[in-house]
């Protein structure tokens, strides 16, 4: 199965995890901020930035849609979603 440069690096980092993980916790390492705290609320870098890491939550559904990432232990107000990748995620990822 083909992946985008994001989906793929997002499940190398969640099926390399030890334990199920919130899969949001790695949107930084995957695009860290490029911009100064201070920036005002639309500068281009941080509108780039934000457009980016909601579409890493997008990425994160279709893994799941497509059998790649599993929901251990769903939201339930104290903690969001803790996932893992299933076999067919670690499958994609040789």
């Amino acid at each position: 199965m083909t992946l985008n440069a994001d989906a793929r690096e997002l499940l190398r980092l969640i099926a390399g995890s030890p334990e199920p993980v919130v899969a949001s916790s790695f949107f930084h390492t995957i695009h860290p901020p490029n911009f100064d705290a201070a920036a005002a609320e639309n500068d281009p870098r941080r509108e780039t930035w934000t457009e980016r890491q909601i579409a890493l939550y997008g990425e994160m559904l279709k893994l799941h849609e497509k059998g790649m990432l599993r929901i251990v232990h769903p939201a339930n107000g104290e903690h969001p979603d803790l996932v893992e990748a299933t076999d067919a995620g670690h499958a994609a990822l040789t």
